[in-house]
């Protein structure tokens, strides 16, 4: 099944308010991170991801998969196998995951220390 692209018809002006809005809640930095090292099925990720719903997981795939972060690539088997990986698109946030991550490994030393 293919999903159209539904990005926000508006997006904000400000470039950082235009990410958040893309990526701005936990469950989908979570999908970007467990993504970055290659495809992975839906137990997978859910699995690596920890304390997420079957629901909500799938909801925030089909939205990354709308707004171009996220491909679903469906193999004709039996049983039927479906994978997910990012696109160039989503691989693009990198960068923002690297500092994210070295933000946090700074702020944990600064507060234990």
């Amino acid at each position: 099944m293919t999903h159209q692209r539904t990005v926000p018809a508006e997006l904000p002006s400000c470039p950082v308010e235009t990410t958040l809005t893309l990526i701005g809640n936990k469950w989908v930095v979570l999908v970007l991170r467990d993504l970055a090292d290659g495809a992975l099925r839906f137990s997978q990720l859910q699995r690596s991801i920890g304390g997420i719903s079957q629901k909500v997981l799938t909801q925030q795939l089909r939205a990354m998969e709308a707004n171009g972060l996220v491909t679903r690539t469906v193999y004709a088997e039996v049983p039927p196998r479906v994978e997910y990986a990012l696109t160039e698109l989503g691989h693009s946030l990198k960068p923002v995951l690297d500092a994210m991550r070295e933000w946090g490994e700074g702020y944990k030393k600064h507060v234990a220390g």
